[in-house]
């Protein structure tokens, strides 16, 4: 149970990780599969943990045994560098006095609303490893991070989750994106992931899209996630975050989003000393996620807990691999 292991990303990871995005296929916009902008987040990622905070973004890695089977990523504040754009879905309703027709339609308008905020996003995860529940515990690290570092972060909190895409295509790209910007969903979203969106600015629509004028294939696309990322919006529902009508830019995908101290993984979370490091029966002990340290020394594993008077027994395995002894103060909360 404790063979898969979450820590921040190194710049030794660098391979692995350019090799798990080129696998994951595009629209990840927080993971190229470019070598040197990869090494330009490994060195952000570092740089906003010795500014405590004060960076981009903290990149998390899953590790088997050394080797990375996946990532995720957390911003401590989003709309700084750039702004943060979405697109806000709004209903809309007239009637006519003169025939008693009526008709409702949705449009889409360009918003900054989470600018400020902080967000999670590239989760990726190798599919050899699913089956272990690796996309739950390196998705629900990133909140153990994040109660650990609590002043790092605001008060909200977003997930924006890729959408909807078939052999390399957006429909949404299609019927809107490429409609302004002279390239391919593929170009615009590498381009994203390198400069951000201020090209939304410069020469996006500056009015409300009418969702109505769009194909059926674009309009079926605005707020679904893409078919890799369905188990991606469950964790995130489970968590505690909420769908509140805002979509990406880009491809049309679900943005999500919630008070950060209502998540379940920071709420439920408690910190407890290792009162003793033993073996623990099944029955007797709770499927738990066990992180400890801070800043580049923040460990999460998997393992059973077992409460005791004056703090919990964790397995020989867990402790292994956190580098934990008794005394130790751990963070826990039920997998």
């Amino acid at each position: 149970m404790t063979a898969l292991l979450v820590r921040p990303a190194t710049h030794a990871d660098l391979d692995g990780l350019v090799a798990l995005a080129g696998a994951g296929g595009p629209g990840l916009t927080n993971l190229p599969a470019d070598p040197g902008v990869m090494a330009e987040r490994l060195a952000a990622s570092d740089a906003t943990i010795a500014s405590h905070g004060g960076g981009r973004a903290v990149m998390l890695v899953l590790a088997d045994h050394g080797h990375v089977v996946g990532s995720g990523m957390i911003f401590p504040r989003v709309g700084v560098d750039w702004p943060f754009y979405s697109y806000r879905i709004s209903r809309h309703t007239q009637r006519s006095a003169v025939t008693g027709g009526r008709v409702s339609y949705d449009t889409l308008s360009l918003t900054n609303d989470f600018d400020g905020c902080s967000e999670v996003g590239g989760l990726l995860v190798d599919p050899a490893v699913r089956r272990q529940g690796a996309g739950r515990l390196i998705a629900r690290a990133r909140y153990l991070f994040i109660a650990q570092h609590r002043d790092w972060f605001g008060d909200r909190i977003v997930a924006e989750l890729r959408g909807v895409q078939a052999d390399g295509r957006s429909p949404f790209w299609d019927a809107v994106g490429s409609r302004f910007y002279d390239m391919s969903f593929e170009e615009a979203d590498r381009l994203n992931g390198i400069a951000g969106n201020q090209m939304i600015a410069d020469l996006g629509p500056r009015f409300p899209i009418h969702v109505n004028l769009l194909s059926e294939e674009a309009r079926a696309a605005i707020g679904q996630p893409h078919r890799d990322g369905r188990k991606a919006r469950e964790l995130l529902l489970a968590e505690g975050y909420r769908e509140e009508g805002y979509v990406d830019i880009f491809d049309a995908g679900p943005t999500l989003c919630a008070e950060i101290d209502t998540l379940a993984a920071v709420r439920d979370s408690r910190c407890a000393p290792v009162a003793a490091i033993a073996a623990i029966e099944r029955q007797e002990g709770t499927d738990s996620l066990i992180a400890c340290g801070t800043g580049a020394g923040f460990r999460v594993v998997r393992g059973l807990v077992y409460s005791v008077p004056g703090g919990i027994v964790i397995e020989p395995a867990a402790a292994e691999a956190l580098m934990l002894s008794e005394g130790n103060e751990v963070r826990h909360v039920r997998f």
